[in-house]
């Protein structure tokens, strides 16, 4: 127990380093409003924009995975399509996402659900959001909406208790990208066959000043 505690302290005090550091360049340049996280991966790049404005918490807790390095050698590993999504009374357009330690990653607390109903931000095609079991329950793994899909949204249906996915941002580049992944082979659990290596996750721009006071210790 005393040697996860400490490896979890080491994680957070790399990604307080990390976020530090990058603080320096916003000495040289205007913090951004919507900074930018390029995705590279073996299918190709795509660009999200982090609504750090309407949803804080998503983006810095998202941020801090980034400039730790955790998404480098994660994948994306989860196609859904609402084509074969028959199943569900409410189905969706994604591509899921997680740590190279898996959609159940526990090597940082979750975080609170921001809902769209507060955030104003909508699962919208291209719209970036936080995979979840229960409210309060997400840590890494995330997942990209192709198509607009609004059952994802505060009072939808596609989660039982009505209270949605917290959207955090956009696709600003590479939409296309996320469609031809959502489109690659997949089992009959929705798994993609083979997964998709993101090979690195990087912070284009300056790191908000609110996420780096937040990851402090």
């Amino acid at each position: 127990m005393q040697g996860k505690k400490s490896a979890d302290m080491r994680r957070g005090l790399i990604a307080v380093a990390a976020l530090s550091a990058l603080a320096g360049c916003a000495t040289v340049q205007p913090e951004p409003t919507m900074p930018r996280v390029a995705l590279d991966t073996t299918a190709g790049t795509i660009v999200l924009a982090l609504n750090v404005a309407s949803a804080p918490i998503t983006t810095c807790n998202f941020i801090s995975y980034v400039v730790a390095g955790d998404y480098d050698g994660g994948t994306f590993f989860r196609t859904v399509s609402r084509e074969t999504n028959t199943a569900s009374r409410y189905p969706i357009d994604v591509i899921q996402a997680a740590t190279p330690r898996g959609s159940d990653d526990a090597s940082r607390p979750p975080i609170t659900l921001e809902r769209t109903r507060d955030t104003g931000l909508r699962h919208t095609a291209g719209a970036v959001s936080m995979a979840r079991d229960e409210p309060d329950s997400a840590t890494s793994s995330f997942f990209i909406v192709t198509q607009d899909t609004p059952s994802l949204d505060f009072g939808g249906g596609r989660n039982p208790d009505g209270q949605g996915f917290a959207a955090f941002g956009a696709v600003v580049g590479g939409l296309d990208v996320a469609r031809r992944i959502q489109r690659m082979p997949a089992n009959s659990e929705e798994q993609l066959t083979p997964p998709v290596t993101i090979s690195s996750a990087r912070l284009l721009d300056a790191a908000p000043a609110v996420c780096i006071k937040s990851m402090r210790p």
